[in-house]
């Protein structure tokens, strides 16, 4: 791809002139690109994690192609760290037009083995931490001059295998996201979610070569034939805080290259028989093995009364 000094946006330059924009999780992936994106429309951008060395240099490359940044430290998962930072983000600033909640974080693992603290760290970090990011940011300043939320979530529709805390939390803030279109809406305030497929992003450095490996695999699987960018995450979260989505709220909107309409695991599924068959019907034609017909069906003693 031919490199540029600033973002190539499918959005006018000035969409967000003057207003300021704060993204959690800004700093790497699909968070950076989405503060990027906003900046080359306008916006003064602040973007927002644990960790501040990604937030400076993200910012560092904001300015550097023409656009305005900033940086707040925040643990998500800390009220007071919140309240904290969405304060001085106001004091600085003025106020905060739109907010991106995309930090977040999980690791894959099958139910079974994820111990209480790495399903309350993952929850803390997903579901949690975006009621707390929005809960501030609405009473210090959108709650009086209204505004534009976008949280990022996943794709969880049919279950997430593997990933059985996060499928959880961001099913959480796709209900949360409902909830507060409807009661915001009176103060001016929209409040959509985008639920990205599989993205190719730094966040996949995160996990093994096994993962790795299956998201590859899937990728053939994808009605659309491929992974998808980035990019095409963050022009879904533009355009639902843009005035082109003026009369839409409490809403999720799929970026997935229509994935969800045929949910496969990141890890396949191990083949087996543990789940026996019911058969009754005694003029029924048995299901060759080589279609998943596991167990005989032969005995049905055990079916009759």
């Amino acid at each position: 791809m031919e490199s540029s000094t600033s973002y190539a946006s499918i959005f006018r330059p000035d969409l967000f002139l003057g207003q300021v924009a704060l993204v959690t999780g800004g700093g790497t992936g699909i968070g950076r690109a989405i503060a990027h994106e906003l900046a080359a429309l306008g916006a003064t951008v602040v973007v927002a994690a644990r960790r501040e060395e990604p937030l400076v240099e993200t910012a560092a490359e904001i300015a550097a192609a023409g656009g305005s940044a900033d940086h707040a430290q925040v643990d998500v998962r800390d009220h007071e760290s919140v309240e904290t930072a969405v304060a001085g983000v106001v004091e600085r600033h003025g106020r905060i037009d739109l907010l991106v909640n995309n930090a977040g974080g999980q690791f894959p693992s099958p139910a079974e083995r994820i111990s209480p603290n790495g399903w309350r760290t993952v929850v803390d970090r997903n579901l949690t931490g975006t009621f707390l990011v929005t809960r501030a940011v609405f009473n210090a300043s959108m709650g009086v001059h209204g505004g534009a939320v976008c949280s990022v979530i996943a794709d969880m529709w049919n279950g997430f295998p593997q990933m059985a805390h996060t499928g959880a939390a961001r099913a959480g803030v796709e209900n949360l996201t409902k909830t507060l279109g409807v009661e915001w809406g009176p103060r001016g305030v929209r409040v959509n979610a985008v639920a990205p497929g599989l993205i190719y992003s730094s966040g996949m450095d995160t996990y093994d070569e096994a993962v790795r490996d299956g998201v590859a695999a899937t990728a053939s699987r994808i009605p659309a034939g491929r992974i998808g960018t980035e990019s095409e995450t963050s022009a879904a979260v533009v355009f639902l805080l843009s005035p082109a989505a003026a009369y839409i709220t409490g809403e999720t909107l799929k970026v997935d290259g229509g994935s969800s309409l045929a949910k496969v695991p990141l890890v396949p599924l191990e083949a087996h028989d543990a789940i026996s068959p019911f058969d009754g019907f005694h003029l029924a034609r048995e299901v060759p093995d080589s279609w998943g017909g596991g167990r005989s069906r032969t005995d049905r003693s055990a079916y009759r009364p």
